[in-house]
């Protein structure tokens, strides 16, 4: 074996050359990887023994992709274009090895190669588009020259991988090989190939699987109309639609081109910066300062959920789906006999979709132990409350937990507002304690927020990370303060929504403003969806705000077709309502508020700079980590658009200078608490830094 580079070496086995991948973890196409590939293609050329080459990577996986991080950097040659043409204008046939992912970089190399094997379990994909790019190595010319149009559209539009049962099917790998022996068979397939004289198959020449597209071009369209919802707001999804339809319409080298000019677009857009800074920061939320790999952990092997209802339901599901037992406790037998029915609904409706089993319905079902007594708490390792938000039912819970459960048992709340160091005061074991904020709906959201209070433990802490791997959550680490994170935040936009109402916006405006910002719904839509009776209590209702007055009249939301909007009964469609509108207007003028036209400019900013400035004085008071922590929480828990990155990332592509001279301009002209200028803000923009300047705090 000759080594090429530190990440490429090239083995001959007879008459068959192996160039073997090894840049770990997952064999990115760094410049190493790059040079290894082109140099160790001229030596298989150079040896008169050598009759074909094999691509095979060493570790868990095949090229999973490009390296990200040298995005943005000058690029050092040999870049990947001279390396693939090396492989596909090979004299000799070149087989790629496939198992675990090739992705992104990965396959488009793998398309170069002349046959592609891979193992059972293998993925194949595209996924540039979820970083708000596009394959730009060929990736959407080659790709629907083998797979067809329509799988190359699904596969470089949507991003999602295939395995390699329908990877065979299209045509895009040649055979499948089991795992252990994947580098012999395809040794033993390259000689076949020799031996027999294959054609040196070139993706670039094939147009076969074009035609259909080429005589029905609506497809395209068809496909855009179809991911409409989807896509909506991202520059990504059509580029690469685009880039698709000149594979089709274009000669080959015309379309890479094509491809190219498309690709510098996106790499260069804001949408896609965006993105990139968002996967960064996703994978930087698991990183605590205090917390090492030598931290110890606790052993979660069951799980107690104290409540049935939709939150403790849902956060017991992503334990059986993980195969973690779970004893769920509720008051009585209706109660829980109602909640394991919506439990099991919910797998059934899984089932259905195809994507689980009815025996996975019935394992899961089995994993969940129903009780009525917390004493069925004892032995578990870890409980999760999901009562209501009432502090006082909160403390005596924990109160009598912290007598129940075995020493050692983490001891988690489920509030997403309370002070999570006073329900810990309650037991004799504040180490144990700890806030797990799950979103609704839990088995749905992906986004956990654990709520570090002041003395809970650090390997509680570093469990919990681990944990929250194991059930497929994004967990971000906050600190104990009024709605913690997210709900802190959306307090502040809440405050400016409600008041820009009185000040003659509509709901419908206020939300339409938020909505084509690229959030899913805006704050009165999604008032409706939750239940405008959520918190409100008839018999100390006093009119004293506009929801107060319309659940007085009996507007509930979208449960009784009549909130801020009305609702078809039948396809629950929303619909502006005068009466709404003239209860607002009734309302400001009892309170000697002058309605007037209002911008949707001024309704944007007066929304989301209130959450900026809160973001900051989260930051300067050591509740988050870091500001990209924000960012993520506010990407998956609340629907903030992943192509702007997220509040604290929109307001550095806003200009934090500008940023803090509209905040200061309203705080002047309006006044109150949530216009205060943050301290840090100020600082920043007074020093010409951002938020990357700010080291990752330790939350105590």
């Amino acid at each position: 074996m000759t080594a090429i580079t530190d990440m490429v070496a090239f083995e001959k086995d007879g008459d068959v050359a192996v160039l073997k991948i090894n840049n770990p973890p997952v064999n990115a196409l760094s410049h190493g990887v790059r040079k290894g590939l082109l140099e160790g293609m001229k030596m298989a050329e150079a040896d008169e023994d050598v009759k074909a080459v094999v691509i095979h990577c060493e570790g868990r996986t095949f090229i999973a992709g490009a390296d990200i991080s040298e995005f943005g950097k000058p690029m050092q040659e040999p870049g990947l274009k001279e390396t693939q043409d090396a492989i596909e204008d090979s004299s000799m046939p070149v087989v790629a090895a496939i198992h675990g992912t090739a992705l992104g970089g990965g396959l488009e190399v793998a398309m170069t190669c002349h046959y592609r094997l891979g193992v059972p379990k293998a993925q194949y994909g595209q996924p540039e588009v979820k970083l708000g790019l596009l394959p730009g190595a060929g990736g959407t010319q080659r790709l629907p020259r083998i797979t067809g149009v329509q799988k190359a559209l699904e596969m470089c539009v949507i991003g999602n991988p295939i395995g390699s049962p329908e990877a065979l099917e299209t045509g895009l790998i040649d055979e499948l090989v089991e795992d252990g022996d994947l580098l012999e068979a395809a040794k033993a397939f390259a000689r076949r190939a020799v031996s027999e004289n294959w054609p040196l198959k070139k993706v670039r020449d094939r147009d076969e699987k074009l035609a259909d597209a080429k005589a029905n071009p609506s497809i395209f369209d068809d496909f855009r109309r179809k991911v409409a919802r989807k896509t909506r707001g991202f520059m990504a999804p059509e580029y690469n639609i685009r880039c698709i339809e000149a594979a089709v319409e274009l000669p080959f080298d015309e379309g890479l081109q094509r491809e190219q000019e498309l690709f510098v677009e996106v790499m260069t857009s804001l949408q896609s910066q965006a993105q990139r800074y968002y996967f960064f920061s996703e994978r930087q939320a698991n990183k605590v300062p205090d917390i090492t790999k030598e931290t110890p952990l606790r052993e979660i092997r069951k799980v107690g959920v104290l409540g049935a209802g939709t939150m403790g339901g849902g956060i017991a599901m992503n334990f059986a789906n993980a195969g973690i037992p779970v004893v769920i406790v509720e008051r009585d037998q209706e109660a829980i006999d109602r909640g394991l029915g919506v439990v099991r609904k919910n797998y059934e409706r899984t089932a259905k979709r195809g994507r689980i089993s009815m025996e996975d319905v019935d394992k899961r079902m089995e994993l969940l132990q129903p009780a009525l007594d917390k004493g069925a708490f004892a032995d578990v390792d870890m409980v999760i409350e999901a009562v209501f938000e009432d502090m006082e039912l909160k403390k005596s819970i924990f109160a009598e937990l912290d007598g129940i459960c075995r020493e050692g048992a983490i001891l988690a709340t489920n509030t997403s507002a309370l002070d999570v160091n006073e329900i810990a005061a309650m037991t004799k074991r504040p180490e144990d304690v700890i806030g797990l904020h799950f979103f609704s709906p839990a088995n749905i959201m992906r986004l956990l927020e654990m709520v570090r209070a002041t003395k809970t433990g650090q390997d509680v802490v570093a469990t919990c990370l681990k944990l929250s791997k194991a059930i497929g959550k994004i967990p971000v680490v906050v600190g104990v303060c009024p709605g913690f994170v997210g709900n802190r935040m959306l307090f502040q936009r809440g405050i400016e929504a409600n008041q820009l109402i009185l000040e003659g916006a509509s709901p419908y405006q206020v939300d339409q403003v938020i909505y084509d910002f690229g959030f899913p719904m805006g704050p009165f839509a999604m008032s409706d969806l939750a239940g405008l009776d959520i918190g409100w209590k008839e018999e100390t209702s006093s009119s004293s705000t506009v929801r107060e007055i319309l659940c007085e009249s009996g507007r509930r939301g979208q449960k009784n077709g009549r909130g801020y909007y009305v609702y078809d009964p039948e396809t629950r469609a929303s619909a502006p309502d005068q009466e709404v509108l003239d209860i607002i207007a009734d309302f400001a003028k009892s309170k000697g508020i002058e309605q007037r036209e209002v911008s949707d400019e001024e309704i944007r900013d007066r929304c989301l700079l209130p959450m900026v400035n809160e973001g900051c004085k989260i930051l300067e008071e050591g509740k988050a980590m870091r500001a990209s922590d924000i960012d993520v929480v506010w990407v998956n828990g609340y629907g903030w658009p992943v192509y702007r990155g997220g509040p604290m990332f929109w307001a550095e592509s806003e200009g934090l200078g500008n940023i803090a001279e509209k905040i200061k301009g309203f705080g002047d002209s309006i006044g109150g608490d949530h216009w205060a200028l943050s301290p840090l803000l100020e600082k920043l923009v007074a020093d010409g830094q951002g938020f990357a300047d700010l080291e990752p705090q330790t939350i105590r």
